[in-house]
């Protein structure tokens, strides 16, 4: 198995395989000698993201009369997820700004929202985040508390929002918050309203001092009294619930497609790695355990990217049903924890040491199995299919 599986996949065509070199290029000349500065401010540096919207990487599916690339399918961003991977970089808050908030506002703006917002979008000069999970209710979407009450043709939004990837830096926030409550369904009553950064009463808390993902800004939200237009309100009242199951899809076929690259690019490193280092005289490489132990790594791998290519080929014909994401997001994610651990017992106590690649791999491989709905919520949406009661 090539340790860069890309150019063997029937997923994409040569288009995408020369956008992938522009890609890898751009992060190379311009990510890569930033990271260790990154990672001490907490974020990336928002010039990054002016720099990825003058090639395209931060609309690529915002039409062209915005600015944007105009790209239909989902594949050029699986590209840019995966070439991140390879090159063993950040680009912090991008992909939830390009994979899970640009598809709420292209399929639920107005036009003069998109007037409004899309061309910042699609520029990098307007960043975005999506504000759902709450200190109290984490996966339970349903119970979440923050309020939205009516005051004319406005809404008053109050309330707290946590673990908000982008919510330091983002100009536009897609708040989730409760306009009504319904005793027969939790479900219903939620509405999405779009926050501008400097509204009265919109506050940040202090970057949260994470495990991994150093240079992905990451924070809590406050809400007090902050006044919504109505002309701030995506899609319509009361349907928030419906608009985010619609969108989940997509959202952890994303994370799926990070964690089998950030697999790959474990195993790639730790190859190189062995090759190079001698212990008890000997070459690593040349050890049993550790061709056995590689071995199967590339075999686990080979059988996530057959898995993930199918539900990205899916999704592309828009027949990735829920079910099949949560398969395709429990198994690469699990993957990506088991490979980068094994990975790092390869390297020794080098492994251990965070300026070595392996070490951040295995600390951001952790949250993959909990962001975007954890494994055990993955497994109970898997279960329901199976018809077991």
């Amino acid at each position: 198995m090539p340790l860069r599986p890309q150019l063997d996949r029937t997923v994409y065509g040569d288009e995408h395989r020369d956008f992938g070199d522009m890609v890898g290029a751009f992060l190379r000349g311009e990510v890569a000698p930033r990271v260790a500065e990154f990672e001490a401010a907490g974020m990336v540096d928002r010039g990054v993201y002016r720099s990825a919207g003058e090639l395209g990487l931060a609309g690529l599916q915002i039409p062209e009369e915005y600015g944007g690339g105009g790209q239909d399918g989902f594949l050029f961003n699986c590209v840019v997820t995966e070439q991140v991977a390879y090159e063993r970089v950040t680009l912090g808050s991008l992909r939830v700004h390009t994979d899970v908030v640009t598809p709420y506002v292209l399929s639920l703006a107005t036009d003069e929202q998109k007037r409004r917002w899309l061309p910042g979008m699609a520029s990098g000069e307007l960043m975005t985040s999506i504000a759902m999970t709450e200190p109290a209710t984490g996966s339970d979407l349903a119970g979440m508390r923050t309020t939205l009450r009516r005051d004319g043709s406005d809404w008053i939004l109050n309330g707290a929002k946590t673990f908000i990837t982008g919510g330091a830096q983002s100009d536009l926030v897609l708040v989730v918050a409760r306009s009504s409550s319904s005793e027969d369904d939790r479900r219903a009553g939620l509405t999405i309203v779009v926050v501008e950064a400097g509204m009265p009463g919109f506050t940040r808390g202090a970057g949260l001092d994470k495990l991994g993902l150093k240079a992905q800004d990451t924070t809590e939200l406050f809400f007090d009294d902050v006044r919504i237009p109505a002309a701030n309100v995506l899609g319509e009242e009361g349907q928030a619930f419906r608009y985010l199951s619609s969108h989940l899809a997509q959202e952890r076929l994303s994370i799926a497609v990070n964690s089998q690259a950030q697999a790959v690019a474990a195993l790639e490193l730790t190859c190189a790695y062995v090759r190079d280092r001698k212990v008890f005289g000997r070459q690593l490489g040349g050890f049993q355990n550790t061709r056995f132990v590689l071995a199967e790594q590339a075999t686990q791998i080979a059988a996530g990217q057959a898995l993930v290519d199918q539900a990205m080929a899916r999704h592309e014909r828009r027949e990735l049903a829920p079910a099949a994401a949560a398969q395709v997001k429990l198994f690469c994610t699990e993957l990506h924890g088991r490979v980068a651990d094994a990975c790092l017992q390869l390297h020794g106590g080098y492994g251990y040491i965070w300026e070595q690649d392996i070490c951040r791999l295995y600390a951001d491989a952790r949250v993959a199995r909990i962001y975007g709905g954890t494994s055990e919520v993955m497994k109970g949406i898997i279960a329901r299919t199976l018809q077991l009661t």
